[in-house]
């Protein structure tokens, strides 16, 4: 690769070799790995600083004037749910402000706001205040959702799969050791120093995304109304980008229906009280392991086959996978197969991300992302609300044997339109970078 004391005559073969590979252009090599690690932490601390909360927060909730055991509970539960409402909500406008000004830009905002939301939530006086500001965090976050698709747009394509498999591994690290962090640190600095310490480490993620991240500005083909006209009636074809939107719904929706039975599921299984909620815990915990051991595996194996391809073999899997849930007889049992479960599920989001990011124009890469991350939320939310009626009018075994035929339609659905789409467009694999005429 020639460096830049070489004359521009000298630099256009180079050019025109990766333009030949459908590779990136030279300027992104040096830094798309250093990007990721950046991303990759970011994201990390950004998740910790989100659910840290959850193992004292009726604790916090109680210290801040709230005395009834069932307010206690309401409580906790909207000021949890307040982030996740509000950044479902802005996610979209987010994607769009990067698709304008610049993906790293939208990384600097959203750490910089975090670390201050993180800190002010250390000083919350009531109930009120903490919703507010737990509202607040998820309004000015969007970090782990904005390196998804920094990452997506300046790594080689080649490699995106692989590269956002990793991003993935980092997120769902953060969600499994948000909770352990926030059960440590409370009873050593106290909870009011522990979203001071969390903003603290944020404040490192927004230097280090500042200083040390670099986006390869985009050349300007048109002028910008023509560019930003480019958005979803221009779409070629809509189908793989509402399939992946469904898809990222149906994923969380899936992971969290389950969430608020398995403490009273694994009450039935374990013999003694003591265990349940350490077993309801490692239960949990096996899910988000097996997720983060198989993401990166699974991103390159999708580089080779297709994303399509892994995104259906993953539904498939899972969909068999929590039919013996319904039927364990010991909490073992259960832990194996939410891990087993977590391994399948582990490919699906940077598969996910990838084939939207392959499917839209650069211009709009933000915006449709962005959606996903909200139809992501939305999942989110409605799973746990659907898990816990099902659970309670039909019976727990129930709510896994209904989310295992969601995942199976899920798999057929993506069979179909996948199968579809090629041969629409008259492709031998799917979603891979092709050679331009």
């Amino acid at each position: 690769m020639h460096d830049g004391s070489h004359s521009q005559s000298a630099a256009r073969p180079t050019s025109c070799r990766n333009i030949m590979t459908g590779m990136s252009l030279p300027v992104e090599e040096p830094y798309w790995r250093r990007n990721l690690a950046v991303c990759m932490f970011g994201s990390f601390t950004t998740v910790v600083a989100m659910t840290l909360l959850l193992p004292f927060l009726p604790l916090y909730v109680e210290q801040l004037g709230v005395s009834e055991h069932a307010a206690i509970v309401q409580w906790s539960g909207v000021a949890y749910g307040a982030t996740f409402f509000t950044a479902a909500l802005v996610a979209p406008l987010w994607g769009r402000l990067a698709d304008r000004y610049g993906r790293k830009l939208m990384l600097i905002r959203a750490s910089l706001g975090m670390a201050l939301a993180m800190t002010l939530i250390g000083v919350a006086q009531d109930i009120y205040q903490l919703v507010g500001l737990r509202l607040l965090a998820g309004f000015l976050g969007g970090y782990a959702s904005g390196s998804t698709l920094l990452v997506a747009t300046q790594t080689p394509k080649a490699r995106s799969g692989w590269a956002l498999g990793t991003l993935s591994s980092a997120i769902m690290a953060g969600n499994l050791a948000g909770p352990l962090i926030g059960g440590a640190l409370p009873p050593l600095i106290g909870i009011r120093n522990t979203f001071f310490a969390a903003g603290a480490v944020i404040f490192v993620a927004f230097l280090a995304t500042t200083l040390l991240i670099h986006e390869t500005p985009k050349p300007r083909t048109a002028p910008p109304r023509q560019a930003n006209g480019a958005d979803w009636k221009h779409l070629v074809d809509h189908r793989p980008v509402l399939v992946m939107w469904v898809t990222g719904m149906l994923l969380m929706l899936a992971n969290m229906s389950v969430e608020p039975i398995i403490t009273v599921y694994v009450a039935q299984l374990v013999q003694d009280s003591a265990y349940v909620t350490m077993t309801a815990g490692v239960v949990m915990a096996a899910a988000a392991l097996g997720s983060i051991l198989s993401a990166a595996r699974l991103g390159r194996l999708a580089d080779r086959i297709g994303h399509w391809n892994v995104i259906v073999a993953c539904l498939a899997v899972a969909a068999v996978l929590l039919i013996p849930q319904a039927f364990v007889t010991a909490g073992w049992q259960l832990v194996l197969l939410r891990f087993l479960m977590g391994l399948s599920l582990g490919g699906l989001l940077p598969c996910i991300a990838a084939v939207i990011r392959h499917s839209v124009p650069d211009g709009t890469a933000g915006r449709m992302l962005g959606y996903s991350v909200s139809a992501q939320y939305a999942g989110q939310v409605t799973g746990p609300l659907i898990g816990g009626w099902i659970g309670g009018q039909a019976g727990m075994h129930w709510v896994f044997l209904g989310t295992s035929a969601l995942m199976a339609m899920g798999a057929l659905g993506n069979l179909a339109i996948s199968r579809s789409v090629r041969n629409a467009a008259g492709h031998t694999s799917d979603q891979r970078p092709s050679l331009p005429a």
